[in-house]
């Protein structure tokens, strides 16, 4: 069982992330219909964003990723942009704390977010503690109520899914659940396993769930995922 509460090494999981985009590079750029350079640009963002962990490699998680977001900044396409703004809010979340397999959940939907604050990570309801309990490979947490995490665990769970008549304390709308628990159960219908289905899950219900940028946000989130697990097994 991996140590929840070990530290994440942010530049290796960074440039886990950009050998993935670099190795997809063209595909990405194909399925780009506006400018056919969205590989290039996303391989170009996270190599800023691996650079600039390294360059502050040993400091504070929320100062590394506000560096990161500072050296986005300087970049023009638009994906720099929106994960610059996924990296300020990342910052703010981890203020006094380290990123562990416990909590990177809470990174991922900050930096898929484009500066959207991500579901509370504590709560039952949240997609953070299903996920942050699968990352650090503990037991899943049993599921109460509205949010992501209630669909995603009764889904998973085989059980009843939980009532989903109003908005969950997490802060995400009916529409938000539905569109999450759509793509899980459509991933699953289509065979792939749970981690395919929740990364869809996660990608459908963020500021990257829609055209070109989807494709590119599954490969980060997936890629982000497996480093995570990997790193602690």
């Amino acid at each position: 069982m991996a140590n929840q509460s070990k530290s994440i090494d942010l530049a290796q999981l960074f440039q886990t992330v950009t050998g993935t985009l670099a190795d997809n590079r063209q595909q990405l750029n194909d399925a780009d219909d506006n400018n056919h350079d969205h590989g290039d640009n996303m391989v170009d963002t996270f190599e800023v964003i691996t650079q600039a962990m390294r360059e502050h490699r040993g400091a504070d998680p929320a100062d590394q990723l506000e560096y990161a977001a500072q050296m986005l900044r300087q970049r023009k396409s638009g994906s720099s942009q929106m994960y610059a703004n996924g990296l300020e809010e990342a910052s703010r979340e981890f203020q006094g704390q380290q990123v562990t397999p416990a909590n990177a959940m809470t990174l991922i939907q900050s930096l898929l977010g484009g500066g959207q604050a991500p579901q509370p990570q504590q709560q039952a309801g949240g997609i953070g503690g299903v996920l942050g309990s699968l990352l650090g490979g503990g037991q899943q947490p049993q599921q109460q109520g509205g949010g992501i995490g209630g669909v995603l665990g009764s889904l998973l769970g085989g059980g009843q899914q939980g009532q989903q008549g109003q908005q969950g304390q997490d802060g995400l709308d009916l529409g938000d659940l539905l569109q999450a628990g759509m793509a899980f159960m459509s991933t699953k219908q289509r065979g792939g396993g749970n981690l395919e289905a929740i990364v869809n899950a996660v990608v459908a219900s963020s500021a990257m769930g829609g055209g070109y940028r989807q494709q590119s946000s599954n490969l980060v989130a997936s890629t982000m995922m497996q480093a995570i697990q990997g790193m602690f097994r």
